[in-house]
């Protein structure tokens, strides 16, 4: 039995100092790829999140970092800090998506530098219209609801930053209308919870920042009963 015989090219030479960059580059990507690095909520480093066919560098929202399904993230430019790359992440849209909801089954991994040929900066594209995530906003909605489910919302509040500072303020709510919930408003149970920020309806909302939200509460219910 003859055994293959693979003789090299006469022209193959070693390659160029830039080609070599280019395919130890290459390389370290797929390594990334198949070994990709853990990562655990509340450590604040920078993850790998895919973008339709795209991986993009995300940096997790302190506090906002711990949900099982969702957590809020904003992408960043693969090259930061850097002036050059800010100005080239504005152009292709990385600083204009703001704070998002990302899904942990888009989580790749801790962001690995070999991930940035990825990128759609590296491609030179801008990021698309539809990044299958919502913006990373709340609210808090007060409900006022019949026995039968049937009811309107009485009060919103927002945009609140971190999905914490809403649950707090409704929570505060809840505490101000203990034993008094089903009485505020005849017929009718008043309760507060926790609601996605709706950013077409901005003008709905009352700013809770700085103010005090039992005070809002307060009003709203007077604005019925007037």
């Amino acid at each position: 039995m003859k055994r293959p015989f693979f003789r090299r090219c006469g022209n193959a030479g070693a390659l160029s100092p830039e080609d070599q960059a280019v395919t130890d580059q290459f390389r370290a990507m797929l390594a990334a790829l198949r070994n990709p690095q853990p990562w655990e909520p509340g450590h604040s480093h920078d993850i790998a999140v895919r973008v339709g066919p795209f991986i993009e560098r995300a940096r997790p929202r302190p506090g906002d970092d711990h949900g099982p399904d969702v957590i809020a993230v904003a992408l960043v430019h693969p090259v930061v800090p850097n002036a050059a790359a800010h100005r080239h992440g504005h152009d292709l849209g990385y600083t204009d998506r703001g704070w998002l909801r990302c899904k942990t089954t888009a989580i790749l991994g801790a962001w690995q530098p070999a991930y940035a040929m990825l990128t759609h900066a590296a491609a030179n594209l801008p990021l698309p219209h539809d990044l299958a995530m919502a913006t990373a906003h709340y609210g808090v909605h007060v409900e006022a609801r019949r026995p039968d489910g049937s009811g309107y919302t009485l009060l919103r509040l927002g945009p609140y930053a971190q999905t914490w500072l809403a649950s707090r303020d409704a929570d505060r709510l809840n505490t101000h209308l203990a034993g008094r919930a089903a009485l505020v408003i005849p017929g009718y149970t008043v309760t507060a919870k926790n609601a996605a920020f709706d950013v077409s309806d901005h003008d709905s909302y009352t700013d809770p920042h700085s103010a005090d939200v039992t005070a809002f509460l307060a009003a709203a219910i007077a604005g019925v009963s007037a």
